[in-house]
């Protein structure tokens, strides 16, 4: 099945999501896709020559709900999203991971990044498509899948709330050393992205940054029919 180019891609440039990244672990890409271009990635969820892998929640204790991993090649949508959405995100990841004492930085191609992560053993596609129904939901977690990680990942969702379901808010939580977790729900209507921090976000301090530990998941759905697109830019082993 062939899916149209994006008809815009146009997430926000770096100076403008840079410092609320910083300052909640998140930040808003606006939207994305048109209704018919979330349409035609929901209907892909049932063709499994799509996918390497289909995950029910459950059985692993993840939570309620399936998510399938696409195969290569990823469909050109997701494809060319991935590519956009890595180059803008490169130079702040680099930032990021300096101030955690991290000694990575990321090259400015998703290409060149996926490489190394090649040369890491690190081979197979990581974006994925999620379901939700009735009483589904998603543990908290963090996607890290080898030694190569990227800071940032994207959420798209690709049904509207309030009509195709009530529920499953996107959910961050952040534990800060010595303090009680912190939670933030964030807003996803059809067709909006959101990045939010993989694994740490660094916080300011006297005495320069610590790290503080983010996981996301999803509240359980009330009502409806959920499905989002997850871009992870680093691949698995």
């Amino acid at each position: 099945m062939m899916i149209a180019a994006a008809v815009a891609l146009e997430p926000a440039t770096e100076p403008s999501i840079e410092p609320q990244l910083r300052q909640h672990g998140w930040a808003p890409l606006g939207r994305l896709l048109n209704p018919e271009q979330c349409q035609q990635l929901i209907n892909l969820f049932d063709q499994p020559q799509h996918f390497r892998r289909h995950i029910r929640m459950e059985q692993f204790r993840f939570g309620r709900g399936e998510y399938q991993y696409f195969a290569d090649p990823l469909p050109e949508l997701v494809a060319q999203l991935r590519t956009q959405l890595y180059a803008p995100l490169a130079a702040p990841a680099s930032r990021w991971m300096a101030d955690l004492g991290l000694p990575e930085e990321y090259p400015p191609t998703l290409n060149e990044f996926l490489a190394r992560c090649h040369q890491a053993g690190q081979t197979r596609p990581t974006p994925l498509l999620l379901r939700y129904q009735e009483g589904d939901y998603n543990c908290l977690h963090q996607d890290l899948y080898g030694s190569v990680v990227f800071p940032f990942q994207v959420v798209i969702g690709l049904n509207a709330p309030g009509r195709d379901f009530e529920g499953g808010e996107l959910l961050l939580t952040e534990q800060r050393p010595r303090a009680q977790s912190m939670g933030q729900v964030i807003p996803l209507g059809q067709g909006e992205a959101v990045v939010i921090t993989t694994r740490y976000r660094p916080v300011p301090s006297q005495r320069g940054f610590y790290r503080a530990n983010v996981r996301h998941g999803v509240s359980p759905l009330r009502a409806g029919l959920r499905h989002t697109l997850g871009l992870i830019f680093h691949d698995a082993q």
